[in-house]
């Protein structure tokens, strides 16, 4: 409760600061005697401060109402849990992938499995998935033509289909056991209309920022601060977004809104507002129950961003969710904040660009003094900072934010522009997320960013060129700035640079009891990492095995048994045992579907948090020493 108070008080204080910031800057900055077009960059500067700034504000309020918001989840008796459809969504995904997808719903735990009902629902009507599909025990619905997309595919499924509850899953998302169980209830509290309970988006891989940034031990993925901060600070307007997957949804509800709509390629954003407009609650949780994969290409990830940034404006506008009288005030300026958060690639554009204006060409955009900027901008940029981190539970920092949004500016901006104005991209993209062992880049993807380097370099150094003593404090605000930029314009080129994928399947942290035969003999040990393809062990003591042995190993938890051809890849002696690593085959189809939910039915290993100790220094050098310096990452 102390804690919460603080951070309110930091949150309205950054309001006021911010605010009497704001004020100055509208009125008493602009350089209207410097000529047109400097005034009116000064305007779009001013502008972009003050889009970011409100932004911030809606996201502190909601931070501050959020608990007022929570459901909680009840615990109904056993014949009280409706029937269930899952839907896994499937259009040219390959059978390695959807099979894992396919088996973890199979698994899923219900009081009466007779009343939960999986599909596999495919657009490209393949036979080979059919049987797949039945040799694993789920139905299939396949289509021939489908004009619409995801949209099309899933109201295909609801016209075959009838529970009263639908779960959707993306091809590559698998989910827990719990899955449902830690759902379906909240569709049964009394006299509460929810409509969609959505989870948060996981992923077992390493996403491009951890991995192309070598900080795949020092931060969460990057999407976690909007699945697991963001969506669910919207409760408290009830805005928060469907995602598209790991999701419940009502089916009563779904036909008053006449299905999933068409008219957009983020049909999954446009479901929810849609619901909200009806009268329904749409809740995010924040329990991890299914994990999937992260983009694993620039280029992918890119085509991605562009269709949110794309499909997110068409939903806005589809359902005037600015400006309906059929949403709460709360929840049209999350829309509004909503919309805006894709013109802040932009914003970032303009930040960066300004100082090398007026560094670089003496181009003015702001009419100040050094000690107005002390007094008016300090204040608030501290409490700004403040508050980004009392914003999140150490998810997102505003260093991050400012990183990720200079990497992505340069490729978001235009399409962001063209929607806006009406032109817009009504084809579905399916994202590309097979794992592959490639290189994560492409060389092209540095150049605007480096060309923004050199730019902020020749700023510095013009700027900086002759001063000395009063006068260099004096230029210190601007070149603040330029340094900011650059270092965070360096982490772009460091991300776009790359870095060679050697490994298709991801570790996973866990101990499980395992049992190792050998020429008649066996030891007991516990796994220490598993992955689709192999896994790491201690056995309590010293195994009579090499390396190149075949050997058979048991893998043994609560819920799952998975017995294994383990060929040993590495032997370390350790006291009175063993560390080994081997490559592993499932002897039988039993075995392989238990020995992936060992892998997969578990939470992932990666970060959850940003590590509070790396500084940029930290960052840099390591990024340098293992890229450049051909150093090796120990584990």
């Amino acid at each position: 409760m102390k804690a919460e108070r603080k951070r309110n008080l930091i949150f309205c204080l950054t309001i006021l600061f911010s605010s009497i910031y704001l004020i100055w800057r509208i009125f008493f900055t602009i350089p209207w005697q410097s000529g047109f077009w400097q005034a009116a960059a000064g305007i779009l500067l001013a502008a972009a401060e003050t889009a970011t700034m409100l932004g911030m504000f809606e996201l502190m309020i909601s931070r501050m109402r959020s608990g007022k918001s929570e459901l909680v989840m009840p615990n109904p008796k056993p014949w009280e849990y409706p029937e269930v459809d899952v839907l896994i969504a499937t259009h040219n995904e390959p059978a390695e992938l959807l099979y894992k997808t396919i088996n973890a719903c199979m698994f899923l735990e219900y009081p009466d499995q007779n009343k939960v009902h999986v599909y596999v629902c495919d657009d490209g009507n393949r036979p080979w998935l059919h049987r797949l599909a039945e040799s694993l025990g789920a139905g299939y619905l396949g289509m021939t033509e489908n004009p619409h997309a995801k949209s099309g595919n899933y109201n295909h499924a609801l016209e075959k289909t009838s529970s009263p509850l639908i779960a959707t899953f993306d091809a590559d998302m698998i989910p827990r056991r719990t899955f449902l169980m830690r759902t379906v209830p909240y569709f049964l509290i009394p006299d509460c209309p929810v409509g969609l309970i959505q989870t948060p988006q996981s992923f077992y891989n390493q996403d491009l920022f951890q991995f192309n940034l070598y900080s795949e031990n020092d931060i969460p993925n990057e999407q976690d601060f909007f699945s697991r901060e963001i969506n669910v600070m919207r409760n408290a307007s009830n805005s928060s977004a469907y995602t598209g997957s790991n999701t419940v949804i009502l089916r009563k509800a779904m036909e008053e809104i006449g299905g999933f709509p068409y008219d957009t390629i983020t049909e999954d954003f446009e479901t929810s507002l849609r619901l909200q407009k009806a009268g329904y609650i749409t809740y995010a949780t924040e329990e991890v129950l299914a994990s999937g994969l992260s983009t694993t290409t620039v280029s992918s990830m890119i085509s991605q961003r562009i269709r949110w940034a794309r499909g997110v404006i068409q939903s806005i506008r589809n359902t005037h969710a600015i400006f309906t009288r059929d949403l709460p005030a709360a929840a049209r300026l999350s829309y509004l904040n909503a919309y805006l958060y894709w013109w802040s690639f932009f914003n970032r554009m303009v930040f960066i660009l300004a100082p090398i204006l007026f560094a670089l060409f003496d181009f003015r955009l702001v009419e100040c003094g050094f000690w107005e900027l002390v007094i008016f901008w300090l204040p608030s940029h501290l409490f700004y900072s403040f508050s980004v981190r009392y914003l999140s539970t150490n998810v997102r920092t505003m260093r991050w934010s400012q990183i990720i949004d200079t990497i992505l500016a340069p490729y978001l901006i235009l399409p962001v522009l063209l929607e806006s104005i009406g032109i817009k991209q009504l084809k579905f993209k399916v994202t590309q997320k097979e794992k592959t062992s490639v290189k994560t880049t492409s060389l092209r993807y540095v150049i605007p960013h480096a060309v923004l380097i050199l730019l902020t370099l020749a700023a510095i150094v013009r700027f900086a060129a002759g001063k000395y003593g009063m006068a260099l404090v004096y230029s210190s605000v601007i070149l603040f700035w330029l340094f900011y930029n650059l270092i965070a314009l360096f982490y772009a080129v460091l991300f776009m640079l790359g870095r060679d994928s050697k490994r298709k399947y991801e570790r996973i942290r866990a101990k499980e009891e395992i049992r190792l035969e050998f020429e008649g003999i066996a030891w007991e040990g516990r796994t220490m990492d598993v992955s689709e393809e192999g896994m790491a062990f201690r056995l309590d003591s010293k195994a009579k095995v090499r390396k190149g042995d075949i050997c058979r190993a048991s893998v043994v938890t609560e819920y799952y048994q998975a017995e294994l051809a383990a060929r040993i890849v590495h032997v370390k002696e350790e006291g009175d045992g063993q560390f080994l690593a081997a490559v592993v085959e499932p002897e039988n189809e039993k075995s392989r579907r238990h020995w992936l939910q060992i892998v997969h039915d578990r939470e992932h290993s990666l970060p959850k948090e940003i590590d509070p100790w790396m500084t940029v220094y930290d960052d840099i050098s390591r990024n340098i020493r293992l890229r450049f310096l051909g150093q090796k990452r120990s584990g």
